[in-house]
């Protein structure tokens, strides 16, 4: 069952409650008014009545020192006559409560006379023949004789006007209730809207959709959740791409992978096959182990950069104050004998948080990778070398930290392929980065040293004019 036909039902069953105890409640309080009223004016017209009677007996001759029965039926046929309309109904019993008169008509039983003495006064609502009255009984003291005087007084247009308010009511509280029914469906309608519309999106999300977003529509607590909702799918829908991008990236990764690997272990089987099957010359058994050893070597440095990556994933660094000076120092001691290259350090002395081990892979693999584009040539201007490529090393102080980048003016990248390149096994030139022993694997291992760093390798590139790659690096006081 729907939620909005609940809230309907559920309203109209307490509306119906409502309105059944208080119309209850509104015509029983009014027939008990009326009835009270009768009662009253039955009691009234009782006393006027034993009075009358009482009155006439004063008029009764003295021959008699007790009043006779036949007097008192005398004088109870002139009381009944002489009532509105010319027919009361009343009844007349004696002392020993044995009747004496009654009028046509009078139909209660003597029930009511077992209940009344000389000082009280008793009534009670009777109904007869499909009428309802109000019987009453009351002493008479008359001529020495204590008599009892009943009469009944017609009351059932009270009753009837009671079924009449019940009638009434019933219908009224039914109009009420369809009426109120189509209203309270116009207003569950409008205040499930948004459950709808939260329903649809879900519906649609678990159908695979998951760029579809609740309208919200109110502001509401329904529409708090449906702001929330959509916030939740937007962090649904970032993870899913991000896990998309994951396995794609690991589906990439792994094809590339089993290429680099194929590619080495084809011509080292190639050339072990030819040595082991063959008798080659001097010349060419020393070419085909050198090209096994060469293939060998190089996916022995790309298993290395593996494990290195690896590492670099799953370990967190233990960042400490290092001196840049130091960095630089190494560097330089590490690059002296690069003579195909000249490599140009300068530096901001400064004190900043990092691993020192792990940044010195960092800058070496960069070092390393400007050197080999710088090998085709070009200068930066100043030199006016046109044989040996220059690439510049530095570090400064910058508003956010201590930025080191490495600069060469060698082929440079792509744009289209920047964004690219920290991808493991990805090349720009596949033939060239093989010839000098690459995989693809060095900026890959940097981008993983700088996430543990709270940094990112930062890319400036233009083709055939060189490249820049920075990172910066926290100083000391901003460990985060």
């Amino acid at each position: 069952m729907k939620f909005s036909i609940k809230l309907v039902l559920s309203t109209m069953i307490v509306l119906a409650l409502a309105l059944g105890f208080s119309g209850f409640y509104f015509v029983n309080n009014v027939f008990e008014t009326s009835l009270d009223r009768e009662v009253g004016q039955a009691l009234d017209e009782s006393s006027i009545l034993s009075f009358a009677f009482e009155t006439a007996a004063l008029n009764v001759p003295l021959k008699y020192s007790v009043m006779p029965d036949s007097v008192v039926e005398e004088i109870a046929s002139k009381l009944e006559m002489g009532g509105q309309g010319g027919g009361r109904l009343l009844r007349i019993a004696d002392e020993e409560k044995n009747i004496l008169y009654t009028s046509g008509g009078f139909t209660a039983d003597e029930g009511l006379l077992p209940q009344t003495d000389q000082h009280t006064k008793s009534y009670r609502v009777i109904c007869a023949q499909d009428r309802f009255y109000v019987h009453t009984c009351v002493s008479i003291n008359a001529l020495n004789r204590i008599l009892y005087l009943e009469t009944m007084k017609d009351v059932t247009e009270v009753f009837t006007e009671r079924a009449l308010g019940f009638s009434l009511y019933r219908k009224v509280t039914v109009v009420m209730l369809l009426t109120g029914m189509v209203i309270m469906l116009l207003i569950a309608s409008l205040l499930t809207k948004p459950i709808r519309l939260l329903t649809k999106a879900t519906r649609e999300m678990a159908a695979g959709d998951y760029t579809y977003r609740a309208r919200q529509i109110s502001r509401d607590e329904l529409g708090q959740l449906t702001g929330d909702f959509n916030k939740m799918a937007n962090a649904l829908e970032e993870n899913i791409c991000k896990l998309e991008e994951e396995i794609e990236a690991r589906e990439e990764f792994m094809g590339a992978f089993a290429h680099e690997l194929k590619t080495p272990l084809t011509a080292i089987i190639g050339y072990a096959d030819m040595l082991r099957s063959h008798k080659l010359d001097e010349e060419k058994s020393i070419m085909s182990a050198n090209y096994i050893y060469t293939e060998g070597k190089r996916l022995e440095a790309m298993s290395f950069r593996l494990l290195d990556i690896i590492v670099a994933k799953q370990d967190e660094a233990r960042l400490q104050e290092t001196s840049v000076g130091e960095l630089f120092a190494y560097l330089q001691e590490m690059f002296t004998e690069k003579k195909e290259t000249d490599i140009r350090f300068s530096h901001e002395e400064a004190v900043v948080w990092m691993e020192a081990n792990l940044i010195k892979t960092v800058l070496v693999n960069l070092i390393d990778n400007a050197c080999k584009a710088s090998e085709t040539g070009g200068g930066s201007g100043d030199t006016g070398s046109d044989t040996v490529g220059v690439v510049e090393v530095t570090g400064q102080t910058v508003e956010n930290g201590y930025r080191i980048a490495v600069k060469d003016y060698g082929i440079g990248i792509p744009e289209a392929e920047q964004s690219k390149i920290v991808k493991a096994f990805y090349m720009v030139d596949k033939s060239r980065a093989r010839s000098k022993n690459g995989a693809g694997l060095g900026l890959a291992l940097c981008a993983e040293i700088l996430k543990i760093h709270h940094s990112e390798l930062q890319i400036e590139s233009r083709e055939g004019e060189g490249s820049c790659f920075s990172f910066i690096l926290a100083p000391c006081g901003c460990k985060d």
